[in-house]
């Protein structure tokens, strides 16, 4: 054992009154360690160790995981078309997954004894972080203060102010955490179950008042286009989206769930790229797969957005589901047309060699090329045999 430990380190109150209580009441040395999934520039991230630092920690380290995030986890959310609830993306619960495995791997790089976080009694990361330490850090001592003393926000600034910290102490009226996959935004409203968020809580305000055309282009279910421009890493393309969707206030709403503790959470998310793709992606997929490979992707990807945000993302099974949403996405590729106007975009329809509304074969509704007239009646009889016999059966002993 030494006295290392890595702190998982966003520069909020709870994490710097876990980087002073940990090296001075505990005595421990100190290492920050703040994990960028796509939510802060290079400026934020500066002022981020600036305040480490001065907190007398002994290093501070930022990583990027944003590529990662996509590569092990957003992709698949896209393949699966994951929303939980029918509404929300995951933007917060998937990227702590990341975020967890990202430290695990940082303690073991340095050899640290302990790990600590800043999560409190109430919520769904507690549960995350510890999981994927308790799989990946047999060994290392997990240190949570916040959950541990059950320390109210005025004790935590009490406790900062006595050794001298200076930062502001005013609770902002909404929090907010961005990444990559969207922007969630917490606020007294999201406390009741009736009342929505005002215009000025949302992050990104409404500036576009047009009507925007635009396309995206995917290839075997990965977006790489966005607009008549290429990408080299769907990362850049998700980026590029969100810069010119979010303006337009789309992608916005208030999510109601079940937390893992048991109780109900209520959230409001901005998310305008991962609504668009989500829901492009999921029209050109009913173009070009087939009635069961729709059907079993839906049962799979549901059981698969809930087991991720639930924290188990190490678990086995999912390799197992990522390894046939990856191989459902063979001939998943073309355009999809999007429209864009405040407050809502329309998927118009899409353009793809593999779309199977083919003509050649049919037109619904209007004229059969692929089969006559007697082989569907000869199919129906046969299609509807064992009900025609159960109700032949049974009716007659009524």
């Amino acid at each position: 054992m030494n006295n290392k430990v890595v702190l998982a380190y966003s520069g909020g109150l709870d994490t710097t009154y876990c980087a002073i209580y940990l090296s001075k009441v505990k005595g421990l040395e100190v290492h920050a360690l703040t994990v960028n999934t796509g939510g802060f520039n290079d400026e934020e991230i500066s002022q981020i160790e600036k305040r480490a630092m001065q907190l007398g920690v002994k290093s501070f380290t930022c990583v990027d995981v944003t590529k990662e995030y996509y590569d092990s986890c957003i992709k698949y959310l896209i393949y699966g078309n994951v929303l939980k609830n029918a509404t929300y993306p995951l933007s917060v619960s998937a990227e702590r997954m990341v975020q967890a495995i990202a430290v695990a791997k940082h303690v073991s790089k340095t050899g640290a004894s302990y790990v600590a976080h800043g999560s409190t009694g109430a919520g769904n990361d507690q549960v995350r972080f510890d999981m994927v330490f308790q799989s990946m850090l047999p060994g290392v001592e997990i240190l949570t203060p916040i959950r541990d003393m059950r320390l109210s926000r005025e004790q935590e600034i009490d406790f900062l102010k006595e050794h001298g910290v200076e930062m502001n102490f005013a609770k902002a009226q909404y929090s907010i955490n961005k990444g990559l996959w969207g922007t969630s935004v917490g606020g007294k409203e999201t406390l009741t179950s009736k009342d929505y968020l005002p215009e000025q809580a949302w992050p990104t305000q409404v500036t576009e008042t047009g009507t925007k055309q635009i396309d995206l282009v995917f290839e075997k279910g990965e977006l790489i286009g966005v607009d008549k421009k290429t990408f080299k890493h769907p990362v850049e393309a998700i980026q590029y989206l969100q810069s010119i969707a979010q303006p337009f206030g789309v992608g916005r709403d208030i999510h109601v769930g079940d937390t893992i503790i048991g109780i109900k959470g209520r959230v409001g998310f901005e998310a305008a790229a991962p609504m668009i793709i989500i829901k492009g992606h999921h029209l050109l997929e009913k173009h070009t797969l087939t009635k069961w490979q729709l059907y079993w992707k839906d049962q799979l990807s549901s059981w698969y957005g809930n087991w991720l945000h639930e924290g188990q993302m190490l678990d086995p099974t999912m390799r197992n589901i990522e390894k046939f949403l990856e191989d459902t996405q063979v001939t998943v590729s073309g355009k999809v047309f999007v429209t864009l106007q405040p407050y809502r975009f329309i998927i118009t329809g899409i353009e793809s060699e593999h779309d199977l509304m083919s003509s050649k074969f049919g037109s619904y509704g209007e004229m059969n090329k692929g089969w006559s007239g007697d082989d569907v009646k000869g199919f129906a009889k046969i299609f509807g045999n064992q009900t025609s016999i159960y109700h032949k059966v049974n009716d007659s002993e009524k």
